[in-house]
Parts: C-alpha cells; sequence; structure tokens
C-alpha cells in the first residue's frame, strides 16, 4: 500500500498551512506510483453497493407511488411522494455517517464495511418485502441508518494513493458509479412487477404478484452478501493499528474532557485523528460547500429525471414505461463513466482541479435547460427523432458533471487535518452531502407537482430553479482553489 503522507511531513500548524497546501504530498517524484490494484479494485467493488442501493428505485418508484394509492389518483401528487421516498434514505444515511466514519477512524475500516454491507443487505430485502408506503419508508430510512460505508471507502481510497496517482485513481472511481448507475436502473425497470412482464415465467406466482418490488430490491441486498463475504476474506485493514472494538466500551476522560479508550495509547497527534472542533476550519468548510451544492443539483437532477420520462405527455414528461426509464437511466450511468475514466485524469492533469470541478458544473445549466425543450418537442412532434435526440444531448451534457466529482473528491483528501483524520473529514462531507440530496428530491419533485398543477412558467419553474441553483453552484465553485495541485 502506497504511504499517503510520509509523517514527517504531517506535522502541520494551522499557520503553516493555506488553502492549497495538499495533504497527499510525498517526495518530489518523476514517475507514478503504480496503483495497489488488487486493493483498489476491491474497493471499488465494495462501492458498487451505493449506487445499486440509490438508483435501483428510482425506474419504478412512480408507479410504485401509484400502486401504494397514497396520491388517491392525483396524478400531480406523485411527484412529492416520490421524493419522499428518494429523499428519507439520504436524509437517515446523513444522520449517522458521520458516526460511521468517525468510528472507522479508531476501530479500522473493514469493521465498520462489513457492519455496513450486513446492514444494507438486511434493509434491502425488508424493502422489497413490504406491502405498505409506509413499509417502505421505513426500511429506506433503515437503508441509509444501517449503511454508512460510502465515507469509509473514500477515505481507503485516498489512503492507498499518493500525490502521484490520486487523479488516476479517481479517474477509476466512476466505474463503481457507471456500473451501478447501469445495473441499478436495469434491475428497478426490467424486474419490477415480473409477473406482469414476464408471465410466461413468473405469471403462476403469488409471492411476486404480492411482492412485485421484491426481486429488484433482492438485486442490491444479495449484492451486498458477495461483497461482505469478499470483504471478510481479501479486504486489508489500511489503519496501522486500529483499536480494538472491545475497547469501545471502556472509557475515560482526557485532560479536554473527551472520551477516549482506556487503554488508548495518547501518541503525536498526527497519529491520531484531531478532535471535531479542530475539523471545522475554513480550508475543509470550503470543501464541504462545495461538495454539498454539487451533490444537491446532481441529485435534483436523478429525482426529477425519471419522474419527467414516466409523465404523461400533457403534463409536460414523456410517458414513458419503467421499462424504458431504466433503460434510460442506465445509458446515462454508462455515458457518466466513460467521460470520467476516459478524460478526467487528462483534464486534472492539464488544466487543473479548479477548472476541472467547474466544467462539470457549468454543464447542469443546458442539462436542465433541455427539459422544457424536450416537453415542447414531444407536445410538438411526439416521440419523433427530433425528441430522441435532445434526449440523447441531456444525457451527454449530464455526464459531463461527472468531471466535478472526481475533482471534488480530490479537494476532500487534501483538505483533510491529517491522514488519521481522513475518516472524518469524508464523514463530514457525506453528512453534508446526506441532507443536500435529502432535501434536493424533495424539493424538485415538489416543484414539479406544483409548476404542473398551476401551470407555473408554463408549467417548467422547476427547471428555473434548477439552472438557478447550477449558477449558485458556480459562484460557490468559484472560491476554490486553483493552482496546480492546490
Amino acid at each position: 500500500m502506497s504511504e499517503l503522507v510520509p509523517e514527517v511531513e504531517c506535522v502541520r500548524n494551522d499557520s503553516e498551512i493555506d488553502e492549497e497546501t495538499p495533504l497527499l504530498q510525498g517526495p518530489p517524484q518523476l514517475r507514478r506510483t503504480p496503483l495497489p490494484w488488487a486493493q483498489f479494485w476491491i474497493v471499488l467493488f465494495l462501492q458498487l453497493a451505493e449506487p445499486l442501493t440509490s438508483q435501483v428505485v428510482a425506474p419504478f418508484a412512480p408507479q410504485l407511488v401509484r400502486d401504494m394509492g397514497v396520491t388517491h389518483g392525483d396524478e400531480t401528487r406523485v411527484g412529492t411522494y416520490v421524493g419522499l421516498l428518494i429523499a428519507v434514505f439520504w436524509f437517515s444515511q446523513s444522520v449517522t455517517v458521520l458516526h460511521w466514519s468517525r468510528l472507522s477512524d479508531h476501530i479500522g475500516r473493514k469493521p465498520v464495511i462489513l457492519s455496513g454491507l450486513a446492514g444494507l443487505s438486511f434493509s434491502m430485502y425488508c424493502f422489497g418485502l413490504s406491502t405498505t408506503f409506509r413499509g417502505f419508508v421505513i426500511s429506506r430510512a433503515m437503508t441509509g441508518i444501517l449503511n454508512g460505508n460510502i465515507g469509509v471507502l473514500k477515505s481507503m481510497i485516498a489512503e492507498l494513493t499518493d500525490s502521484t496517482n490520486i487523479a488516476q485513481a479517481y479517474a477509476y472511481t466512476p466505474a463503481a458509479w457507471t456500473s451501478g448507475g447501469l445495473l441499478g436502473p436495469l434491475a428497478g425497470g426490467l424486474l419490477a412487477h415480473p409477473a406482469e412482464q414476464y408471465p410466461n415465467v413468473f405469471g403462476n406466482s403469488e409471492f411476486l404478484k404480492k411482492h412485485p418490488y421484491f426481486l429488484p430490491s433482492a438485486v442490491p441486498a444479495t449484492f451486498a452478501v458477495c461483497g461482505w463475504v469478499i470483504a471478510f476474506f481479501f479486504l486489508k485493514e489500511p489503519l496501522k493499528a486500529p483499536q480494538p472494538i472491545s475497547s469501545l466500551f471502556r472509557f475515560r476522560r482526557n485532560q479536554n474532557c473527551e472520551l477516549q479508550p482506556e487503554d488508548a495509547v495518547v501518541t503525536d497527534e498526527t497519529e491520531n485523528p484531531v478532535p471535531f472542533s479542530r475539523l471545522l476550519t475554513w480550508r475543509v468548510l470550503l470543501v464541504v460547500a462545495n461538495y454539498g451544492f454539487l451533490s444537491l443539483i446532481d441529485i435534483m437532477f436523478r429525482g426529477i429525471h425519471p419522474l419527467f420520462l414516466s409523465t404523461p405527455v400533457a403534463l409536460g414528461g414523456l410517458a414513458l414505461p419503467p421499462s424504458v426509464i431504466g433503460k434510460l437511466v442506465a445509458a446515462f450511468g454508462v455515458c457518466n463513466g466513460l467521460v470520467e475514466i476516459l478524460f478526467f485524469a487528462w483534464m486534472h492533469d492539464t488544466r487543473g482541479p479548479k477548472f476541472t470541478f467547474l466544467f462539470g458544473v457549468i454543464s447542469g445549466v443546458p442539462t436542465f435547460a433541455l427539459f422544457p425543450a424536450i416537453s415542447m418537442a414531444a407536445k410538438a412532434y411526439g416521440l419523433v427523432s427530433l425528441t430522441w435526440t435532445l434526449v440523447g444531448l441531456q444525457i451527454v451534457f449530464s455526464s459531463l458533471m461527472s468531471f466535478s466529482f472526481g475533482a471534488i473528491f480530490i479537494y476532500i483528501a487534501n483538505s483533510a487535518p491529517n491522514r488519521a483524520s481522513l475518516g472524518m473529514t469524508n464523514g463530514l462531507n457525506q453528512m453534508t452531502v446526506g441532507l443536500t440530496r435529502a432535501i434536493g428530491p424533495a424539493v424538485s419533485n415538489s416543484l414539479f407537482s406544483v409548476s404542473i398543477k398551476h401551470n407555473y412558467v408554463g408549467g417548467y419553474m422547476v427547471y428555473t430553479v434548477l439552472v438557478a441553483a447550477a449558477c449558485v453552484a458556480m459562484v460557490v465553485g468559484s472560491m476554490l482553489p486553483g493552482r496546480g495541485r492546490h
């Protein structure tokens, strides 16, 4: 495993660093350090669980809301309940992700990852077995509470890299999200209501008629089981001296009145996580704010996209079935990953992280502006080649936003006060992102419903708000340090 930071370079005072001082710096090197591919691919494989879980419900969420009858036939309220179903996962995750990430700084990454995979599997099986809208919401909340792996796994990627290969690593990172963005929507669209979609195969299954969303839910649940087995046997613990789990139950108070395990050895602060209060610096908070705004515009698009595709043409959508929606969302996932794998490292190395980040954020403007254009084309001409061309163009523009994610992950790694605080730094970012991803779908989908119901701005008010959000994200992004490797 590559050393993240030589220990001699970890001793830094706040007065000695600025926003562009890299945590991941090492001695001058002319050649890129090879990535530890075996462990790196395991971490990427485990990251697949997150997009699988978050994306699998997207294609069938509008139909699920209609099936549960919570809108009583009012089509304009579907978006509100879809937003609730999506938001509850992100909100519940934001409540606990910082806890899981901080815990991983102490007891190690591997125990937390194994716990998260087990919780994800259990909750997704419960989701598939639910028969009421309340049951679906509760199991979705359980998925977010029990699984805090996303921040931990991002910390592991930083720990497996140094300043010479971190851009290369984050160029490959979208492979997990691309695969999840492909398999999740496909599973959700192709496996929902299997008794109706495949009557010759599942038509006689009373179980699947009673639980029409069990098969798509079982995909991420079963994947988590497989991931748990792989992590248990093959994933190496990156922390050099993690505390035993049993030490968490034996506490004493240190001089700062902070709880520490009784047998904890107090060493130099550069070898231990800093107190949470010392994490809240301008250096860290600026990155948190940018990651939050980026995630907000991204999740607002992901939340409203399948709803737009399923809404009747007369109300401003395309009236597509879940199977077609799943394919379109999957196409977005494939395009998203290919763009970053092929071009992110080159753009980062030639233009720098700030340009790369802003380039992705700016692409959100045409992405959102194409919604009303697609709607007008469908109303005027139907689902003709012009309409599908605009749909494809929107997928291309939305894929360019992936550049921003690779750049912000590098900013996050470099903003950590020290190597031992990577988990807490990622946890703080993921907590903020979880809140924005909880708010985003609820706001955008509710605005979608309100825009249609009251015909605000011709029914397109929601897209005006989305463009404005992208513009705010650009302003916040312009505050990031822009020098080379920051």
